[in-house]
């Protein structure tokens, strides 16, 4: 076998690929979002992220120090569930503990603890007392929090971010709820079609940090820019992180996407 191939239980029919693309996919393992690194079968359409191609078979999450949690390739049980990172449903492949009936998806049962590109400087928290910088409100899911303690992001925001624009990609060439055209995209799709995808698909924080900012009656222009620039480095390393491959040339694609 080729150093860059694997077979997978999932998918035992055709060898697994490694590749690397800046056009988001959707992983058929755990089907979440996922951008970068993946194991892909072209002849099927096959996707997995490296979490998803590589995964542990247990693990245990400084959040949670009494649980070990095993991956399955589908959710134990016959009821609903929901991943205790970003309060998003299981409808794959998940990190499970049967002692607690805690649930994790590949991607955030292993995201990073810190985020750090030299300049910003994010920390996981698995509760923040602070409002999100995104909904403005307190609790929820885990967050990401800047070293200043300043900025707050939830891991559920920026997955309902994605999901609010990607829901309908996979489906064809559709409008968002405020009208914005969405790109159809398949693994035929060239790579400017894609770029095209992916520029109106990533969201910008910049109006949303900006009307929050003045909902607190903030005085200061120049504190408000600021603070939108760090958001803006930040929800670039965060999605990234979310979406499974949290690298600097990613964070950086999805930076000047955003910048647009």
């Amino acid at each position: 076998m080729k150093y860059n191939e694997i077979t997978h239980v999932s998918h035992p029919q055709h060898k697994l690929k490694f590749e690397y693309t800046e056009v988001p996919f959707k992983c058929d393992g755990c089907k979440e979002a996922g951008i970068g690194s993946r194991y892909k079968c072209t002849a099927c359409d096959y996707d997995l992220h490296l979490h998803c191609a590589l995964p542990s078979p247990s693990l245990a999450h400084p959040f949670y120090t009494k649980c070990s949690f095993q991956f399955l390739l589908k959710p134990p049980g016959n009821v609903p569930r929901y991943c205790n990172a970003c309060e998003k449903d299981v409808t794959g492949f998940v990190y499970h503990c049967s002692a607690c009936g805690f649930d994790l998806h590949p991607c955030c049962a292993k995201l990073p603890m810190v985020l750090d590109d030299g300049e910003v400087k994010l920390y996981l928290y698995r509760k923040v007392s602070a409002a999100c910088h995104r909904c403005g409100r307190k609790g929820r899911s885990w967050s990401y929090r800047s070293t200043c303690k300043k900025y707050n992001l939830h891991v559920a925001c920026v997955k309902e971010m994605l999901v609010d624009n990607w829901h309908e990609i996979y489906f064809g060439n559709k409008t968002d709820h405020q009208g914005n055209n969405m790109y159809y995209y398949n693994s035929s799709t060239s790579s400017s079609t894609g770029t095209r995808k992916l520029e109106t698909s990533i969201p910008s924080l910049k109006n949303t940090l900006q009307a929050y900012h003045h909902q607190k009656g903030s005085s200061s222009k120049g504190k408000v820019q600021k603070c939108c620039e760090l958001a803006g480095l930040a929800v670039q390393f965060v999605i990234s992180a979310v979406l499974g491959d949290p690298t600097t040339l990613i964070a950086g694609v999805i930076g000047t996407l955003m910048s647009r």
